[in-house]
């Protein structure tokens, strides 16, 4: 399988990833209902034998119960994967030393003695960019990390975060933002151009919408608990030119699913996605990305169709 490079560093992964955030997310995704620790498992053993290998999860996903079912498989198994991490910057976490004491806690709840990318979760004022990227070049000296990255970075702090890590002789590897048809905003305001400046790989969290571009859901048929009062129905009734346009490629290619449709457009964009698998049968599915390539004038008619939609929600 084809690999991709990490921003500037030595890490390779496949071209397709997997967000661990309903792995104990009881809130938004319902763990517990429906799907538990041992489909999450099997989603792990689906993704990795279709030779998918990097995995993103979150000290918050779950309240670090992502991070313990993921350590958990880990350590049974001992697979080889390439597995990232995040910090949040919660207002509390007004110095830059309490990002050493957190990433070791997540280590524990991963049993790992390091992780191969720790990003900060989200740009939140007050503590600078700088502060937090001096933390994380520390993180890089001790070993804790071999890379670094950041989440939902907007172009400018993704510059200044670049230029301190750039002191330290460390290179911002990677910005995940949130990214898929239904939501375009980056290719717009500028954080695409600067992380193509940079070098830094973009990681397209949520590239089917939460499930929306799986075309499961319409008006009629709307996604279940927080999801339904986010997507409304008249939400639902605007994206389905998307949907029928992703359909009729996928008919086209052979069967291939509208969610296989929409991951293989964010690939085409060079991004690496993250969908999330509760279970086995989502794993498989979104391991039937992988293998072909959307041509030009596919890419072309999914950029029209989704265009007028950008990042705009149904609510707020």
């Amino acid at each position: 399988m084809e690999t991709m490079q990490l921003g500037r560093t030595d890490l390779r992964v496949a071209p397709l990833g997997v967000g661990a955030w309903a792995w104990g997310d009881k809130l938004f995704w319902q763990f517990g209902k429906g799907y538990d620790r041992q489909d999450a498992h099997a989603a792990i053993t689906t993704t990795l034998a279709a030779g998918i290998d990097f995995f993103d999860t979150a000290e918050v996903y779950g309240a670090g119960q992502s991070e313990k079912i993921l350590g958990e498989y880990l350590r049974e198994k001992n697979p080889r994967v390439v597995l990232a991490t995040k910090f949040l910057p919660y207002p509390w976490r007004w110095s830059s030393a309490t990002l050493l004491p957190a990433l070791r806690a997540s280590l524990a709840r991963l049993g790992l003695p390091r992780v191969d990318l720790y990003q900060v979760h989200q740009p939140l004022p007050p503590v600078a960019p700088e502060a937090w990227m001096a933390a994380m070049a520390d993180a890089f000296d001790a070993g804790l990390t071999r890379a670094v990255g950041v989440s939902n970075y907007n172009a400018a702090w993704t510059r200044r975060a670049q230029r301190a890590l750039q002191a330290r002789n460390i290179p911002l590897a990677t910005n995940q933002v949130h990214y898929s048809l239904l939501n375009r905003k980056m290719e717009r305001d500028g954080t695409w151009e600067a992380c193509a400046e940079l070098g830094v790989t973009i990681i397209a969290y949520s590239p089917i919408e939460m499930g929306l571009l799986t075309g499961k859901y319409t008006p009629d048929n709307p996604p279940p608990g927080v999801r339904a009062w986010r997507y409304t129905r008249e939400y639902l009734t605007r994206i389905q030119p998307v949907i029928a346009c992703l359909r009729e490629i996928g008919a086209a290619r052979g069967g291939k699913t509208p969610s296989q449709v929409a991951l293989n457009w964010t690939m085409c964009k060079g991004t690496l996605p993250i969908p999330g698998a509760k279970n086995a049968r989502q794993a498989q599915e979104n391991a039937g990305a992988l293998g072909w390539r959307l041509s030009a004038a596919e890419v072309a008619a999914l950029d029209a169709v989704s265009a007028t939609f950008a990042e705009k929600k149904s609510r707020g």
